[in-house]
């Protein structure tokens, strides 16, 4: 049996730190409150972690690592008992990439009207 199957390696650890330090207020933060109107902010969370074993007997080891993030999506707010959602836009999506796929739809109509003798 590997220190990974029996609990004590890298991967094994990494999972053990992770499990104590995630919690549902790091997608949902923490509530703000100001003249009768609570926001909760909210935020999408990614996690990534891998490792490996050697088996090799003249090159015997293991390791693993591990990294994550949040990124806020929006926020939930709170007024006269109603709640309701608003997603953070982002402009890239939103704004540039639309931009950018009707311009790479339109540019070889115009470059054809430029370029054509008159």
């Amino acid at each position: 049996m590997t220190s990974v199957e029996s609990g004590n390696g890298p991967l094994a650890r990494l999972a053990d730190r992770l499990g104590t330090t995630l919690s549902v207020s790091q997608v949902v933060g923490t509530p703000i409150e100001r003249n009768g109107t609570t926001v909760v902010p909210v935020a999408k969370v990614g996690l990534g972690f891998g490792g490996g074993v050697s088996t090799a007997p003249d090159k015997p080891g293991e390791g693993g690592g591990g990294g994550g993030g949040a990124r806020p999506v929006g926020f939930i707010e709170i007024r006269d008992g109603a709640a309701t959602y608003h997603p953070v836009r982002d402009p890239w999506r939103d704004v540039v990439v639309p931009v950018a796929v009707v311009l790479a739809l339109v540019a070889p109509w115009i470059v054809r009207a430029l370029t054509r003798p008159r």
